[in-house]
C-alpha cells in the first residue's frame, strides 16, 4: 500500500532517499529529521514501514503530514532487502540514495553527493562512512579528496568493497539500477552484498566526496548487532551465501582484480559448533583452515574457476 504517493513521477526529482523502517521508534525521528532539512530541495523520501508493531508508523505519518515530498509504503514485515527493492519500484529521482532508519546524515549530505555525480556525470557518488554507538566513533570509509574513479580495481578500492558491502553512503544513478535489473535479494541477511557488487561493478565510474559523512548507527536492539543476532544461524548462513554470490558474480563477469580481497567459503565442517575444517576460495587462489586457524594456500587450476 502507497500513502501520500501523488506525483511519485515528477521528473525534477533530483534524489529519491528510500528508508525502510522496521520498529525504531526510539531512532526514527532523528533520522528523519536529518533527511527533512536537507539543504537540497528537489527530492523525495520513500518511508517503507516494513510491518513495524510499535510506535513508528505513528512517526512516520507525523513526518508525512508536515512534509509533502514524503511518501509511505506500508507492507507486511518482508526483511530490508523487499523494502527497498519496493522503494526503488516507485522512485521518481534521478539519483536513488539509501538510508536506515537508525541512521542520520549531514543537512548538506545529498546536496554535495548529487552535484559531484552531476559534475562528472558519474553512476555513482561515495561518501564518508562513520559507525558511532556504545560511545565509540570510527571511519569506516575515510573520503579526502574529490576524484572520479573509472577503472575497476580503483572501484573497489574506494568503496573497500570487499569488506564494507555498504549500499547506504552512496548515491546510484537510477537509470543504472533499472538498466541492468540491480535489486536487493528478498527475505534474507547480508542483503546488501550483492546488490553493492553490482551497482560498483557497472557504474561508468565513481566520484569520490569528501566533507560530508553518512553516520552508521550501531543499535544495540537491532537483530545484527544483539548477541542473538551474532550468533543467528540463518544470518551466519545468508552471510556465506552473500559472498558465495558475489565471488561467482565477479568470476562469471572475469573482473580484474586483486587476487585474494574476495573470499567465499566452498566447503566447512562443524562439530558443537565448532569450525573443524574449512576451505575458502577467491578469484585464483584457495586456503584450508583447520580449527580456526589458516594452514595453507594453494593456487586454483583455470578449470576449477569455471
Amino acid at each position: 500500500m502507497i500513502d501520500n504517493a501523488e506525483n511519485i513521477n515528477n521528473s525534477s526529482t533530483k534524489v529519491s532517499i528510500i528508508v525502510p523502517a522496521y520498529n525504531t521508534e526510539k531512532y526514527i525521528s532523528k533520522c528523519l529529521s536529518s533527511l527533512v532539512n536537507q539543504t537540497i530541495k528537489d527530492i523525495e523520501i520513500i518511508i517503507v514501514n516494513d510491518g513495524s508493531t510499535d510506535n513508528t508508523k505513528d512517526i512516520i505519518s507525523s513526518f508525512a503530514n508536515e512534509n509533502n515530498n514524503i511518501k509511505i509504503i506500508n507492507q507486511d514485515n518482508l526483511k530490508q532487502g523487499a523494502a527497498r527493492n519496493n522503494g526503488i519500484k516507485i522512485a521518481s529521482g534521478e539519483y536513488i540514495g539509501f538510508v536506515d532508519s537508525d541512521d542520520w546524515v549531514d543537512s548538506d549530505y545529498f546536496e554535495k553527493l548529487y552535484c559531484a555525480a552531476k559534475k562528472y556525470d558519474s553512476d555513482i557518488a561515495l561518501a564518508t562512512n562513520v559507525r558511532t554507538g556504545n560511545g565509540k566513533t570510527k571511519k569506516r570509509i575515510s573520503i579526502l579528496k574529490e576524484e572520479f574513479i573509472t577503472n575497476m580495481q580503483g572501484k573497489m578500492d574506494a568503496c573497500r568493497l570487499w569488506k564494507d558491502g555498504c549500499p547506504t553512503n552512496k548515491i546510484y544513478r537510477t537509470n543504472l539500477l533499472r538498466k541492468y535489473n540491480i535489486l536487493y535479494p528478498e527475505g534474507v541477511y547480508c542483503e546488501d552484498k550483492i546488490f553493492t557488487t553490482k551497482s560498483v561493478y557497472y557504474a561508468n565510474g565513481i566520484v569520490t566526496v569528501p566533507g560530508i559523512y553518512y553516520y552508521y548507527f550501531r543499535n544495540p536492539d537491532s537483530t545484527v548487532n544483539s548477541r542473538k543476532g551474532k550468533r543467528n544461524k540463518p544470518r551466519r548462513n545468508d552471510r556465506d551465501t552473500a559472498r558465495r554470490e558475489v565471488l561467482e558474480f565477479l568470476k562469471s563477469q572475469k573482473a580484474e582484480l586483486r587476487d585474494g580481497d574476495f573470499w567465499a567459503t566452498k566447503k566447512e565442517v562443524k562439530c558443537c559448533k565448532i569450525p573443524i575444517f574449512k576451505q575458502e576460495e577467491s578469484f585464483r587462489t584457495a586456503r584450508i583452515s583447520i580449527f580456526g586457524l589458516k594452514l595453507f594456500q594453494y593456487s586454483l587450476k583455470e578449470n576449477d574457476n569455471e
